[in-house]
């Protein structure tokens, strides 16, 4: 197994205007470094671990992981828990005490792709607990540059049993979209669980890991 971070250059743009001298805009462009964005472990031989029954050093393989390391503003830890689970003998819980609203790289949560075929339907289906937090997961078929996303669902509803979502979605017809991507995320501060992620092709055949 191999330990990834990724990383988000960020380019600052800086504009001058000199009135004095007639310059209407003078743009100069300054690298200000890199920001991880997440971590993943990944192993090709263990395949999407959707149940998260395998892991290392405290993350579930195969999946990207926006961990406390990667958003140090946040409060909020990630748990394997082998207590509460619906599939397997673990879930993957997020006990959160502070966090951003905004999604993405900023809150806790995770994400993966895998391969898809433009035009084609697609069965997700998961299992959640919910105490306290705001979750939303997303699904969208992905290329180099863009993306066409569409909410599963986003809610501060309490769970207090394991609740079964399944929603089906259509890859956009476009070629370039060859990605399917699943991207879960903590909104606001509490407790949630999740366990027995599937994405399916219409013929009930598993999706493949994005090549690395």
């Amino acid at each position: 197994m191999k330990r990834i971070f990724f990383t988000k250059v960020v380019l600052v743009i800086l504009t001058i205007a000199v009135l004095g001298f007639g310059l209407a805009g003078c743009v100069t462009p300054l690298l200000g470094g890199s920001t991880q964005m997440s971590e993943e472990i990944y192993d090709k031989t263990v395949g999407m671990n959707g149940s998260f029954e395998v892991t290392e050093s405290g993350l579930p393989v195969n999946w990207l992981i926006y961990t406390p390391e990667t958003i140090p503003t946040g409060d909020y830890e990630l748990i394997i828990d082998t207590t509460d689970y619906k599939d397997g003998k673990q879930s993957l819980k997020f006990l959160v005490r502070e966090c951003s609203p905004t999604g993405g790289w900023h809150s806790p949560g995770f994400f993966q792709e895998y391969e898809a075929i433009p035009g084609e339907l697609y069965r997700v289906s998961f299992w959640v607990k919910n105490e306290g937090s705001e979750f939303r997961v997303v699904i969208g078929g992905v290329s180099t540059f863009d993306g066409k996303y569409e909410t599963i669902v986003q809610s501060k509803q309490k769970i207090d049993t394991w609740k079964h979502f399944e929603y089906n979605y259509k890859m956009p017809l476009e070629k370039k979209f060859d990605r399917i991507r699943f991207k879960m995320n903590i909104l606001n501060p509490g407790s949630f669980w999740i366990d027995d992620i599937k994405i399916e092709g219409i013929n009930g055949e598993s999706v493949i890991l994005t090549a690395r």
